[in-house]
């Protein structure tokens, strides 16, 4: 019967467009990322308090960049080029802050897309509509000009986040439980 090689066909077709971030975040998210954003507040504590070891001054980076009050994000379009850079905290060292490389944002027609374009450590995903200050990114990481995997391929890839706003001109993702090195990363966006 044609009828249904045609209906996989269209299943298969509706399966590899992008997903929307319109709040669709749990439709697509792994059994694994969502035990990690359910444990998140539980996650970032413990991080956080073996971050207090690290350097003073990175602590206080840390510390400073945390007490931003978070803004919402509904007036705001993200798109265009950002310096990113990296902070690991907790589990194989207490606190690392590495320095800038470039991000940029995207907007697809279905929203934002982020990318990391420098660095050898990279990031590529989606955000999703998570409340009015606060987004869930979903997204992959791959080293150097590897090519990323689509989100879904594994724990070793795949990346979980909630992204917050703290100013116009910046913002930041937290990602609770990352596969490598770290209890929390977080990776810091300006202008």
């Amino acid at each position: 019967m044609i009828l249904r090689p045609l209906v996989a066909a269209i299943g298969l077709f509706c399966c590899a467009l992008p997903a929307l971030a319109d709040g669709q975040a749990q439709k697509i998210i792994t059994p694994a990322d969502k035990a990690r954003l359910d444990k998140y507040d539980e996650t970032r504590k413990g991080a956080l308090a073996e971050a207090k070891a690290g350097d003073p001054a990175d602590v206080q980076q840390l510390d400073a960049l945390l007490a931003k009050p978070l803004v919402a994000f509904s007036d705001k379009d993200l798109t265009g080029n950002w310096q990113c850079r990296t902070i690991k905290a907790g589990e194989t060292s207490p606190l690392v802050i590495y320095g800038w490389f470039k991000c940029k944002v995207t907007d697809d027609g279905s929203g934002w897309r982020l990318e990391k374009i420098s660095g050898s450590q990279r990031t590529k995903g989606r955000f999703f509509d998570d409340g009015d200050k606060r987004a869930i990114y979903l997204g992959v990481g791959y080293v150097n000009s590897d090519p990323a995997k689509p989100y879904g391929s594994g724990p070793q890839t795949d990346q979980v986040g909630y992204a917050f706003r703290t100013g116009p001109n910046e913002w930041r993702i937290e990602f609770p439980a990352p596969y490598y090195e770290s209890k929390l990363d977080i990776i810091e966006f300006k202008r």
